[in-house]
């Protein structure tokens, strides 16, 4: 009874601490390519954009978290503060400045046919925004297939049929579950390689053709991700969400090879996490068909909670495929608004780890010993994920403007903010319940006549 009390009592705590958190801007800021041998402009701001995030009001006082473009590259993110009267963008682009030089980028290549997947159901109004930024893409050859995964109303299908005629398909899929969507859309589609996003991005217009060219160079790659940033962070859970790292990782490329395991994933290849997210990938089309596609029996709208992209990253490096993280193919999320979605999202989060491993090991039992070996270290990460994590040294600096990269939300995972004990509790308890979640979405999919992969 008293342990409950002052469980209840501390959450109370939690909530009133994460309310006073203060909404912040999002801004982009593009840099000239031009620099000096110390790694400045011709003047300070000769040259430099700043302009708000997607759909944002034009950038004033306060805080701001800005990605940091290099004439149209994304190379980092900073948390800036712009004191009141000061001028935007000398503020931001001196701190800008201040980030470290990356290499350039090498030519692309002609990237290969594609075809676009967003599943959705009964948003509209977030999918029409999605759309719009799709429609806008410059890669050479591509389609836009909408699923329509059941739907109670009419809406997703006539908004389709009348904005946007012969554009985009649509699709309805009957069934309910993320993965069971994916699939009906890789079905459907005819490109080389398929993207899948959400309905709640929008996408940067060279996002598609930097997802997709990497494929064209190298024949080997069976998979690639990219960059997630937020479009929002005017509630406390957008920006709680965020400083604890969001969905980015990071702007330095990487291919992670099955043959040659990174030295520095001991867990390789089972934190799929690591790898990207189901908002940002692509696949080599013909190479998901041949492994089945997604794990019906995962992802959101099934008992498993999620996990459908994590299986198919772990599926396609199981077939001794690459996989390629690729930060300049960049969308905008529009991550969830409330103290709620953040209790069903750790919650989801945890069901949907467990889950995905319980589907990879049902699915693939060749891979049970390289499982259990990485068993203790899969322990210890299990902790550090769940673990409570409070701010770090250094972080006022950041906010208050101090230095470039110093307290960025999202971009070095800066705790710019406690991470609340509810929150991981209901992680923890959403571990423990993945496998069984998964294995009775196997068991509800036999009622519609599917079965799990």
């Amino acid at each position: 009874m008293a342990g409950g009390r002052r469980a209840r009592q501390e959450t109370r705590r939690e909530i009133e601490q994460f309310l006073s958190i203060g909404p912040v801007q999002v801004a982009e800021l593009d840099l000239p390519g031009a620099r000096d041998a110390e790694g400045r402009g011709t003047a300070d701001t000769e040259g430099v954009e700043l302009r708000p995030g997607p759909g944002g009001a034009p950038i004033a006082s306060g805080s701001v978290f800005v990605l940091v473009r290099r004439a149209g590259r994304p190379v980092g993110t900073l948390l800036g503060q712009v004191p009141d009267g000061a001028d935007p963008v000398a503020v931001l682009a001196g701190l800008a400045r201040e980030l470290p030089p990356q290499a350039p980028p090498e030519p692309l290549p002609v990237p290969p046919s594609a075809s676009v997947v967003v599943a959705t159901r009964e948003r509209a109004g977030r999918l029409a925004r999605a759309l719009d930024s799709l429609l806008a893409q410059d890669h050479p050859d591509f389609e836009i297939v909408v699923v329509d995964n059941a739907p109670v109303t009419e809406e997703t299908r006539e908004l389709v049929e009348r904005k946007y005629g012969e554009r985009v398909r649509y699709v309805c899929e009957p069934v309910p579950g993320l993965a069971i969507a994916h699939n009906r859309g890789l079905a459907a589609v005819h490109g080389r390689v398929v993207a899948f996003t959400d309905d709640d991005v929008v996408a940067d217009p060279r996002w598609l053709t930097e997802l997709t060219a990497p494929f064209a160079a190298d024949p080997g790659l069976g998979c690639a991700t990219g960059l997630i940033l937020p479009a929002r962070l005017r509630t406390p859970a957008q920006v709680l969400l965020e400083s604890h790292g969001g969905f980015a990782k990071g702007f330095v490329p990487r291919t992670y090879d099955p043959a040659r395991p990174p030295a520095d994933e001991p867990l390789f290849p089972f934190t799929a996490g690591r790898f990207g997210s189901g908002a940002n990938m692509a696949f080599r089309t013909s190479l998901l068909r041949a492994v089945g596609g997604f794990d019906p029996a995962t992802g959101a709208g099934t008992r498993a909670r999620g996990g459908d992209d994590l299986y198919g990253f772990v599926r396609v490096l199981a077939e001794g495929r690459r996989l390629r993280y690729t930060p300049s193919a960049l969308v905008w999320h529009h991550h969830r608004e409330t103290w709620r979605d953040l209790e069903t999202q750790a919650y989801g989060y945890g069901a949907g780890l467990t889950a995905y491993l319980t589907a990879i090991l049902v699915n693939r039992p060749a891979l049970l010993p390289a499982f259990l070996a990485r068993v203790p270290g899969g322990l210890a990460h299990a902790r550090g994920l769940t673990a409570v994590r409070g701010p770090e040294a250094g972080d006022g600096a950041g906010a208050a403007g101090g230095g470039a990269g110093a307290g960025v939300p999202g971009g070095h995972d800066s705790r710019t903010h406690p991470w609340p004990r509810r929150l991981s509790r209901l992680q923890r308890r959403g571990m423990l319940y993945g496998p069984v979640g998964y294995l009775r979405a196997r068991r509800a999919l036999r009622t519609v006549g599917l079965e799990a992969r």
